[in-house]
Order: structure tokens, then C-alpha cells, then sequence
């Protein structure tokens, strides 16, 4: 019998009681291009963000481990149309 094997979930709650969000980095490899990295933001974080799509963003290093992401938008602010997440 093969052992299951089991996805970590995407988010965990730590001793803190704080809830973090894991995720993985991507690689696009496109031919003649250079290979881009991607960051995605789970829809659970997102919606409880209440993150818009193609709303701007920053990241901001602090130290070689730890980044910040900036919001540059206002909070609160909805677009008009329909929302995609």
C-alpha cells in the first residue's frame, strides 16, 4: 500500500493565534524571454483583504527575509462592475 501524500494546507494558524498564508514562488519560462517569478495571493487572503484585481501594489524590502506588500490604493474604495474574486 503507497503512503497518502497530503498538501499542506494554505494557511495555518501559528502559537501567536495569527493566521498565515504559505505559498510557493513561481517560474514563467518563456522561449526568447527572460524567466519571470510570480507571487500569488490565495483567494481566502484576498477576499478577507478584500483585494481587487489589477488594484496597485509595492513590495518593500525590509531585510533579505522579510518583505512588505504596500497597498498603494485606498481601502474601502469599490470599483464599479463586477467583482472577480
Amino acid at each position: 500500500m503507497q503512503p497518502k501524500h497530503h498538501r499542506l494546507p494554505s494557511k495555518v494558524a501559528n502559537n501567536k493565534g495569527q493566521v498565515l498564508f504559505e505559498m510557493k514562488l513561481q517560474a514563467i519560462r518563456s522561449r526568447g524571454r527572460a524567466t519571470r517569478l510570480f507571487v500569488n495571493v490565495p483567494l481566502a487572503l484576498a477576499a478577507a483583504l478584500d483585494m481587487q484585481p489589477g488594484e496597485p501594489l509595492r513590495w518593500q524590502l525590509l531585510d533579505r527575509s522579510d518583505l512588505r506588500l504596500v497597498r498603494l490604493g485606498a481601502f474601502g474604495q469599490k470599483k464599479p462592475g463586477k467583482r472577480c474574486l
